[in-house]
Parts: structure tokens; sequence; C-alpha cells
């Protein structure tokens, strides 16, 4: 059964970017070992990303290399669905593949959180659903809609970027320890799932 996994690697001062969405940073990470880089990736059927963060990877590919420029280090291989009010913006990019079609490629929507991970799961054809952008995950959690959270951490301080989790005014959301990520003890990698959301 597919379930929504949302994956990511923070600083010590939990941001997933740096300002300007910069993901330099991640070059202070421990590797996980490639076997074990390579057994995530096979769990992931389908990705949904933001369109701040394709944008800044378009922006940044001259300045990244393979572990920020690909997912998974380029070990992982399928569809990304890309969540944009402007999908019209992305038809010139070669890696567009038309909506329903097997990938790899990028496919764009413009659709609510909702309407996108259902889209998403249907892809992903019983492999997970891996949300890779902060504000669309906030936006499902909203609807709980997250089965399962991956963190990694980095041991650098960004001080300034995008937030893990950032609501005005504070929402607590409550996690229980699944257990630690293969290969990442290092990067102290654990997943979590649900428990429940306080207002």
């Amino acid at each position: 059964m597919t379930k929504v996994a949302w994956g990511f690697t923070c600083s010590l001062d939990g941001f997933i970017t740096g300002p300007d969405h910069d993901m330099s940073w991640l070059s202070a990470a421990e590797e996980i070992d490639g076997g074990d880089t390579e057994q995530l990736a096979r769990a992931v059927g389908a990705i949904l990303s933001g369109r701040r963060g394709y944008d800044a990877a378009l922006a940044q590919a001259s300045e990244r290399d393979e572990l920020t420029s690909e997912a998974y280090g380029g070990a992982w291989s399928g569809i990304e669905f890309v969540l944009t009010h402007r999908p019209e913006e992305l038809a010139d990019d070669p890696r567009v593949i038309a909506p329903g079609t097997d990938g790899p490629g990028i496919v764009p929507l413009n659709c609510d959180i909702r309407e996108a991970i259902r889209r998403g799961k249907d892809a992903a054809a019983g492999k997970d659903l891996q949300i890779i952008s902060a504000d669309l995950a906030r936006q499902a959690l909203a609807h709980d809609l997250v089965d399962e959270l991956q963190v990694f951490v980095a041991p650098v301080f960004l001080g300034d970027g995008t937030r893990i989790f950032d609501v005005p005014g504070g929402l607590r959301y409550d996690w229980e320890l699944v257990g630690p990520i293969a290969g990442a003890q290092r990067s102290i990698g654990r997943t979590y799932r649900p428990t429940h959301r306080s207002a």
C-alpha cells in the first residue's frame, strides 16, 4: 500500500534549505552507504515537489553536485510531480512528460494538495509517494495526509532559509519514533509516524 512520506535533510538549527534555496550546505551531511541509499530510493514510486524548489534547482544547476542535483544522489528514477499555479511555464523543460505516461520525467500539476497526493499515489503504484517540499508537506499535514516522516540531520548551522515546519502562531504535531534509518546513524537518520495533532 502506498504511503505518503515526507523526507528531508535538515541543519542542526532546523532549516532544509539555506537562504535563496541554497543547497550547497548538504556537502556537510554524512554520506549514507550507497547500498542503503539505493534501498531508500527503491521504496519511492513518485515524488511531489514545489515550484520554488524546481526553480531553485534550475537556477543553481551549474553549482549543484550529484548529491544535490538529483533525488537520492541519482539513485532514484521516476515521475516527479511539480505543483505550480503556472504549469505552462514548465512546457519548455525537456524532462516534462504527459500525465498518465510512464516516467521518468516531470509532470506539472495545477491543483490542490489533496488532488496532487491522489495523483502521486496513483503514479507511485504501491510504492511511497515522497514529498520534498516543506510548504507542500505543511499543506498535506493540514489534511492529515502524511503517513511517515524521514529525517536526516547535517552537522551545520544555517541561521536562515526554509524552516522544516513554519506556522505563524504555532501548531503542534506529535510524532512517534519508528526507528533508525539503516546506514544513517551518523546523520541521526530516523523514521517517525504521526500520533496526533493539537490545535
